[in-house]
């Protein structure tokens, strides 16, 4: 693990946070309209929405039902790494659609490595375990991947790069940073789909054995006990 500050961790983190990778999202699904078309942003959206969909429904099962891989220590897909992965490649490969496909490629790489990191940052900081960061940017990298092979070959002259470079990064340095309570949000809903009054914990829901019937019922093990207790003594065992 490389050795990094704390606070650089968190701000690694905070890249693959709902308030600022939505707002990316929602600025490319507008610039895509735009320069392109209304269906490739639709596709976008759709690809996007799919995602988080996916996401939120790990999320309502685990907090609500308690549904998860003890195994690998897997209580649903991590939202950071999946917006980040996806929104990331996208967002570069935007800027980039006018340049070469090469750079356009390495684009959508460096995209990728931007998601990854911030996977990595959600195990170091212990918000999510290995299983949950890895398929989260499996999620994420599939929905940006699958965007960019559809748009891969859109005309690259309809959007100048400089616009959609600088009003992505003018939102990335506003939005960086702010909070959005998701978290809450799911849990809440979670509650209100199972009906408890409680979410499931990952600590309480860890330390839960299966216990295993043994191979004679309870039952009939006391009442072979009471016999033995009330069977009169023979001779022999005295």
């Amino acid at each position: 693990m490389p050795d990094l500050p704390i606070h650089l961790w968190y701000s690694i983190t905070s890249l693959g946070g709902a308030g600022l990778t939505l707002p990316l999202a929602l600025a490319i699904a507008l610039w895509l309209a735009v320069g392109y078309s209304w269906r490739l942003a639709a596709c976008w959206l759709a690809l996007l929405g799919a995602a988080i969909g996916l996401v939120t429904v790990t999320k309502i099962a685990f907090l609500g039902w308690g549904v998860g891989v003890r195994e690998l220590d897997f209580t649903g897909v991590s939202g950071h790494s999946m917006l980040s992965t996806a929104v990331y490649p996208v967002a570069l490969f935007l800027m980039l659609l006018p340049a070469r496909r090469v750079i356009r490629l390495l684009g959508v790489l460096a995209g990728l490595a931007a998601g990854l990191a911030v996977g990595f940052s959600r195990v170091v900081l212990s918000a999510h375990s290995p299983s949950e960061a890895v398929t989260g940017c499996l999620v994420g990298a599939l929905a940006a991947l699958v965007f960019v092979r559809i748009a891969w070959n859109a005309e690259p002259g309809r959007l100048s790069a400089l616009p959609v470079a600088a009003s992505m990064m003018v939102l990335a340095i506003v939005m960086h940073g702010v909070h959005v309570p998701t978290q809450r949000w799911v849990t809440h809903i979670a509650l209100k789909v199972s009906g408890h009054d409680r979410p499931f914990i990952r600590a309480k829901w860890k330390s839960v054995r299966d216990i295993r019937p043994s191979a004679v019922p309870l039952s009939q093990t006391r009442m072979s006990q009471t016999r033995n207790t009330l069977q009169p003594m023979r001779a022999s065992d005295v």
